[in-house]
């Protein structure tokens, strides 16, 4: 479990700390304070030398090309200028995040350097006193990424990074939304993924897949932020009922409960965690958050701008065992170099005497 994070030059931040980290990190700040990119940081850190999330991080903002090929096929390209503070870069550039775990310090740097041809992208993980995990890939004559690059970078099998999911305002896919499904059906935590739907309606009696034989095919034809793919049986119905008949915060919870039960050992990134829920339905959000990730070892951080959202979190700090590994607000402040950290106690009084920490 990270304790502390460090960002240099990455994005909005010239430099940036957060400390006191504990189980649960709700970061909370105005817009464009950094929150999302805090979090983007972190999941780098953690993905090591696998650059599949960065590849998904700057797809999912725009922050690429199309590029015809030879072959006349369009491929994409990542601007990786925008990775770099102020959107800026030139020869030896570099932005790194690092951190303090339980029993190490550990190192993620990107380095730009003049290669025969074109300038390289140069990639580095090491934990401290560790020899370091190294790529180094050939930006195109535009300076960008090629998108296969990023692919092949988890194809060496001895990159052990701990399980990393990132869940974004706009949710789970319906492919992710499946493969997190098959993971723990059968399994004491496919009764934890009903329950955590039951936040939202207390009818729902069980969820199961979609039985399509052709569900693979059909998935490239649907939208990314289509809600398909899984049936629920209520108390009072004989009639199964498409997930999607049941709203976007049955959707939501359900891919919040999911991928907390999945990252086992991990971490687990939730951005705009309240996206899609009633105010009544966070408390209960937060306890099954937190006593999932006690007793699967995950690390969670999220993001929130409601009120409701980290006042919930208070109500669970006051109410559970919270102090054995920690819950934290982090207030993130546009030009300052490090969040505002409140811990346990501090969140219960903050929210009893209505100030204000966002």
């Amino acid at each position: 479990m990270l304790k502390s994070v460090k960002i240099e030059n990455f994005r909005g931040f010239k430099s940036f700390e957060l400390q006191q980290l504990g189980r649960i990190n709700l970061l909370v700040g105005e817009n464009n304070s950094g929150k999302t990119s805090i979090l983007e940081a972190i999941q780098l850190l953690c993905s090591r030398t696998n650059l599949e999330p960065l590849g998904e991080i700057m797809i999912n903002r725009g922050e690429y090309f199309w590029n015809e090929n030879l072959n006349l096929r369009e491929e994409r390209e990542l601007d990786i200028s925008h990775l770099f503070h102020d959107h800026e870069f030139q020869v030896d550039s570099a932005f790194s995040i690092s951190g303090i775990n339980d029993v190490d310090k550990e190192y993620f740097c990107i380095t730009l350097s003049n290669g025969i041809q074109s300038m390289n992208f140069r990639v580095s993980w090491h934990l401290e006193k560790e020899q370091p995990e190294i790529l180094i890939f050939p930006l195109s004559d535009n300076n960008c990424l090629d998108l296969k690059f990023i692919k092949r970078s988890n194809r060496d099998k001895q990159n052990k990074a701990p399980r990393i999911i990132f869940i974004n305002s706009s949710s789970l896919n319906t492919a992710k939304m499946t493969e997190f499904f098959d993971e723990v059906v059968l399994n004491p935590e496919e009764k934890l993924v009903t329950e955590a739907l039951r936040i939202i309606d207390k009818k729902i009696k069980r969820i199961a897949p979609a039985n399509v034989q052709k569900a693979s095919q059909m998935m490239r034809l649907r939208s990314a932020e289509s809600h398909t793919g899984f049936y629920v049986r209520l108390a009072d119905s004989k009639q199964r009922v498409p997930i999607g008949s049941m709203g976007d915060g049955i959707w939501r919870i359900l891919g919040i409960a999911l991928a907390t039960v999945c990252a086992k050992d991990g971490y687990l990134f939730i951005d705009e965690i309240d996206t899609g829920l009633h105010f009544t339905t966070m408390s209960d959000m937060w306890k099954l958050i937190w006593q999932t990730a006690k007793r699967l070892n995950v690390q969670v951080f999220a993001t929130t701008h409601n009120s409701d959202c980290w006042q919930s979190l208070a109500d669970i700090t006051e109410q559970e065992d919270a102090t054995e590994d920690g819950i934290r607000i982090h207030r993130i402040e546009k030009g300052k170099e490090t969040s505002i950290v409140f811990i346990e106690p501090e969140i219960v009084i903050a929210a009893e005497e209505n100030i204000e920490v966002r």
